[in-house]
């Protein structure tokens, strides 16, 4: 008799232990869908945050740091149509501004090739000991502005309100003036252009 109690008792435990683990098992997996879904919520909650903040410009972020952002929410693949949408806006406008962006780099390096070929040219045209070669740098530069008659302005002293200019000249005279006096005094400060790309206004600052 107590034979069969026994044995009786060890299937019961079998079978809660059965249970139990398959229990456990659910459990297990249950909490790791949560876990899972809670985890994507609160991605697409970051994501739909920060694309809008990008799309308003409410972040201190450079452009770099957006393009940056966009790419870690596009590879955790949401696959949320509000966020797809707004990632569509999103790159749009970063593309937008990276376009502008290359152009003022554009622009600034044109300028500063301008800057360096003016006053290399200066130099060279007061240093110069041969006449037809000086006379045949000052030529080629003309050819960067739109007249020999464009205005060349000298800043002899800066102020916080308005900058102090020397008697104005032309590009023409300023470059002859180089060739007599056998120096380079001045450097470019600022270069102004038509539409043509030509130099419309030179302005220069004592060095």
């Amino acid at each position: 008799m107590k034979s069969k109690i026994t044995t009786a008792l060890m299937v019961l435990l079998a079978v809660f232990i059965t249970l139990g683990g398959t229990t456990s098992c659910k459990s297990k997996k249950r909490l790791a869908r949560e876990a899972a879904e809670a985890e994507y919520k609160s991605k697409v909650e970051q994501a739909t945050k920060d694309l809008n903040a990008i799309l308003d410009d409410e972040t201190l972020w450079s452009l770099e740091e957006k393009e940056a952002r966009v790419k870690t929410i596009k590879d955790w693949n949401l696959q949320n149509d509000e966020v797809d949408k707004l990632l569509l806006k999103v790159e749009k406008k970063l593309a937008r501004e990276r376009a502008q962006k290359e152009e003022e780099e554009r622009s600034q390096q044109e300028e500063e090739n301008a800057n360096t070929t003016l006053e290399k040219n200066f130099a060279s045209i007061a240093r110069s000991g041969n006449i037809s070669q000086a006379n045949r740098t000052i030529n080629e530069t003309l050819e960067l502005f739109e007249s020999p008659d464009v205005p060349v302005l000298i800043i002899i002293k800066q102020n916080a309100t308005a900058n102090d200019y020397d008697r104005p000249t032309t590009i023409e005279k300023y470059l002859n003036y180089l060739k007599d006096q056998k120096i380079s005094p001045n450097k470019v400060f600022e270069i102004k252009y038509n539409a043509n790309g030509k130099i419309k206004e030179l302005e220069l600052i004592k060095k």
